[in-house]
């Protein structure tokens, strides 16, 4: 495995592998844990025996909207690259802030639609910094297919949008979320969760997943909706961020079920923010 930190040595390896097999980006921001190991198998799965797998590990500043989520990012670069390693990954970058950004950059990538809601209306510019990061990188490594977790529903959509309009030769390729034994999804952010905060956040997944299962006729979106706040609320630990039924395409808010929809929140514990979300499928009138 190759470890390399600039845009030339990034160039330079991608150039002596040659171009005849594919190159699949899995791009991350460190901190690895199972969830992102599976993105890799993906993207050894998509690259074959003789493509290249390629990992990015990059604590995007332009996408934090909260100085506080920057500052305590988890920085473990060790430990990543030895999971990388073991993991069969080809080729990882760990490029710098400033190499990525100069320091009169005045272009960013916006997208206007899906990004209006949910995490986009909680944290201004966010989905910037993501769509404008994931286009340097697809064009940094030339990538022929890159692999996003589901995890992120809103960026994923937001990635495949970008694709679609600026004609983007990348394949996306999705990877289901990864949960914990207790249902609780992946994230690096829950290593910063106090024990008590922990044993409790799993009841994201069973609020929406219970919720979910309600029957969608008449008021059944408003009683899908009620009923999952009602059961995150129910702890005095965990605080509502949103909690919508966006459709599974648009992500505008939806109050029937005539097609697939998404059940999504994001809820605090502390100052740790964690996303999840459950698939809603559309419902007969």
């Amino acid at each position: 495995m190759k470890v390399v930190t600039t845009h030339a040595e990034l160039r330079a390896a991608l150039d002596a592998a040659g171009r005849g097999a594919p190159v699949v980006l899995a791009p991350t921001m460190g901190a690895l844990h199972h969830g992102h190991l599976e993105l890799v198998r993906l993207a050894r799965n998509e690259a074959g025996p003789r493509g290249m797998v390629v990992v990015s590990i990059f604590v995007n500043p332009i996408q934090f909207d909260r100085a506080v989520d920057l500052e305590s990012y988890p920085r473990p670069l060790d430990e990543d690259l030895a999971r990388c390693r073991a993991a069969g990954v080809d080729l990882v970058f760990v490029p710098e802030a400033a190499a990525m950004y100069a320091a009169d950059r005045s272009v960013r990538v916006h997208e206007s639609l899906l990004s209006r809601g949910l995490c986009g209306a909680r944290r201004p510019g966010h989905f910037d910094g993501v769509c404008t990061v994931v286009l340097k990188l697809f064009m940094l490594t030339r990538c022929d297919a890159a692999v996003f977790g589901e995890k992120d529903f809103q960026q994923l959509a937001i990635v495949r949008r970008m694709v679609r309009d600026l004609d983007l030769p990348v394949r996306i390729v999705a990877c289901p979320t990864v949960r914990e034994t207790d249902g609780l999804a992946m994230s690096s952010r829950n290593v910063r969760l106090n024990p008590d905060q922990r044993a409790d956040a799993p009841r994201i997944h069973r609020a929406l997943s219970d919720a979910a299962r309600i029957d969608g006729g008449i008021d059944g979106v408003r009683a899908m909706l009620d009923a999952a706040r009602a059961a995150i609320v129910a702890s005095p630990l965990a605080r509502i961020d949103y909690l919508e039924l966006v459709d599974a395409e648009t992500l505008q808010p939806v109050d029937t079920l005539e097609r697939d929809a998404v059940l999504a929140t994001a809820v605090f514990y502390g100052d740790v923010r964690l996303i999840d979300h459950m698939r809603v499928p559309a419902q007969p009138s």
